[in-house]
């Protein structure tokens, strides 16, 4: 079985000359988005047929602003290998809790998107701007990917420790799915972090659940994205209580990758991770082909 990937970055292929100009992360040597052609190449690898191409057109915490117009370009050449999920700055047009985003919305789902993220915006999820794009979401029946921030990281929509503000969005908006991403989303997933571990990875046995397993028991609404080391980082962490965690929630989590260079990452193992849990018994086959690929194709192919 051909896994789906719910949160991949890429790029437009560039000429050797045109390579030339390519704008690279402050601090690292020559890296930016992996183009179409690299991804394939992990694909291959890890045994994923398509990924969900993610972008995000808000300045926070980007080096190369991936836009919506991009994105489809992108999909249109490589139709067998992209779905994608459209950019929405809630403080577009006007900057106002009223700006009907709608209109923007329905344009991108008119043109293929099946979804809205990565949201990376750095507001906390109950500033009014924030609370209108999760309406305009829901009304528009789009699945809406999100990444968390602290008040001292550089992007993600902010929240305090305990995830308060998520929680209260998730009663406002029962109807809209919220998939989960990021460090301080997955942090919480087991109890007695303190704020100093939330931007960062928690290392040992989870001796007691934390915020993100009590709200995903509370709330259908609420899904989560295994991807990157954060996300690799939860369920490998303490492997017994991982495997649980996914045989619980297995019709709401989602495998993925966050790919976003042409290197290879820890959080690769995710693949292996999960078949060995299979092999071993710890984890079903229902729950390890929901994981891997169901649950994506239901929002996906709606």
């Amino acid at each position: 079985m051909r896994k789906i990937d719910i949160h991949v970055h890429s790029r437009i292929y560039l000429t050797k000359e045109e390579e030339k100009s390519v704008l690279y992360r402050p601090g690292t040597e020559k890296l930016t988005y992996a183009t179409p052609e690299q991804i394939l190449e992990f694909y291959k690898e890890l045994g994923v047929e398509k990924g969900v191409l993610l972008l995000s057109e808000a300045p926070e915490g980007m080096h190369y602003t991936s836009t919506n117009q991009e994105a489809m370009r992108i999909v249109r050449k490589y139709p067998g290998l992209f779905y994608w999920f459209c950019s929405i700055d809630p403080r577009c047009e006007t900057n106002r809790e009223d700006t009907d985003l709608s209109y923007y919305i329905n344009h991108f789902k008119k043109y293929g998107a099946k979804g809205i993220g990565e949201v990376t915006v750095k507001l906390p999820f109950l500033d009014d701007r924030m609370q209108n794009l999760f309406r305009h979401a829901e009304l528009c029946e789009m699945p809406l990917l999100f990444h968390v921030g602290t008040d001292y990281s550089s992007y993600g929509i902010y929240d305090v420790l305990g995830l308060k503000q998520l929680e209260e969005t998730l009663i406002r908006f029962p109807k809209l799915i919220f998939i989960g991403h990021s460090q301080p989303f997955w942090a919480e997933i087991g109890a007695g972090i303190e704020e100093k571990d939330r931007d960062g990875y928690p290392s040992g046995p989870v001796k007691k659940t934390g915020r993100v397993v009590e709200l995903m028991r509370k709330y259908n609404n609420l899904h989560a994205d295994l991807s990157a080391n954060s996300g690799y980082n939860a369920v490998t962490r303490d492997p017994d209580f991982g495997y649980a965690f996914l045989e619980e929630f297995k019709d709401r989590i989602y495998y993925g990758t966050d790919i976003c260079s042409s290197r290879k990452e820890k959080s690769f193992q995710l693949s292996d991770f999960l078949y060995q849990g299979l092999e071993q018994n710890k984890l079903s086959e229902s729950a390890y082909n929901k994981i891997c690929r169901e649950n994506a194709l239901r929002i996906l192919e709606r």
